[in-house]
């Protein structure tokens, strides 16, 4: 069964990976949290997801600055600083003597509760921090061929009702717009802004190609996407016009070519939206951006390697 840009290759050593668990590591079968945690009953929490190259958890400082942000705006005290945190991600991989293909997804959820009840101050003692390491990477013919994406009735919201900007462990409107999506016979959901605009999809951000130029959306109502930024940065870098800005379903049914971006596969082509042939697999801009974005990866992974070895 196809899931998308989170298609991923099976592999066999995931069933034997060691997860944290609040400072000690279980094995898989054996990593659980109480069913009185705030994560379980309530989706109270914040995450992230890390893609590890060449031993290196990339882009680690946006994906922590970004998990300390939404943790402070919850009121949810992680209970370790920036270093510890760190620590604690390099701790995991080399306790599975892992260096690539791997991703990591770190969760942060405000602890367990005395009763279950929604109000925080009913909380005893400090955060539960799991990081589940799993060997995985993407399926070939998602990253050549891409996808097809289905627009759905599920809206992404006003920040005053759910803020977008929040990566927090509530996921259910983008629940539900997978569920719409992959029922319509297509691989993620095509969300729109209130306004009727192209927002972004269920797990990643969306962007087309007009006339040799990228798009993307304002980005004022989907969430704050680390490959997202590294994909316009490039486009700076390297002369390509990028604009972020309101467009229609209109514009992205007669682009020339469209992706997503996530950080789990990187740069995806979509080659359908709505039953509209966009392209057969990788366009030129796609293919580029895909090169340029593999030569950010290894530049980080290096530069880390740096740092910690200092």
């Amino acid at each position: 069964m196809a899931h998308g840009t989170h298609d991923f290759v099976d592999d066999p050593r995931n069933a034997h990976v060691r997860i944290y668990v609040n400072g000690e590591f279980k094995p898989r079968d054996q990593a659980m949290v109480s069913v009185f945690d705030g994560g379980f009953v309530l989706g109270d929490g914040v995450w992230e997801g890390l893609r590890v190259h060449q031993g290196q958890p990339l882009f680690l400082d946006a994906h922590l600055d970004r998990l300390y942000e939404g943790a402070k705006a919850i009121a949810l005290d992680v209970g370790l600083d920036r270093g510890a945190l760190a620590g604690a991600i390099h701790d995991t991989l080399a306790a599975n003597a892992m260096e690539d293909g791997v991703h990591v997804r770190l969760m942060v959820t405000r602890g367990t509760k005395l009763t279950p009840y929604q109000d925080p101050r009913l909380t005893v003692g400090k955060a539960t921090v799991v990081i589940i390491p799993e060997y995985k990477t993407p399926q070939p013919a998602i990253i050549e061929r891409g996808i097809r994406l289905a627009t759905v009735h599920v809206r992404r919201g006003y920040p005053d009702v759910q803020d977008p900007k929040l990566n927090s462990h509530s996921k259910l409107n983008c629940i539900t717009a997978c569920i719409q999506a992959y029922t319509a016979g297509a691989d993620e959901a095509l969300m729109l802004d209130p306004h009727g605009f192209v927002a972004t999809c269920n797990s990643t951000h969306f962007f087309i190609v007009r006339r040799d130029e990228v798009w993307t959306s304002t980005g004022d109502y989907c969430l704050g996407g680390i490959t997202r930024d590294n994909v316009l940065r490039l486009c700076r870098q390297h002369d390509i016009p990028a604009r972020e800005k309101n467009f229609s379903l209109t514009e992205a049914y007669g682009a020339s070519e469209a992706f997503v971006t996530g950080t789990f596969a990187g740069v995806v082509p979509v080659r359908e939206i709505d039953g509209r042939a966009i392209s057969d697999g990788r366009g030129p801009m796609v293919e580029r951006l895909q090169r340029l974005y593999r030569e950010l990866a290894d530049r980080d992974a290096a530069f880390r390697a740096g740092v910690r070895l200092a």
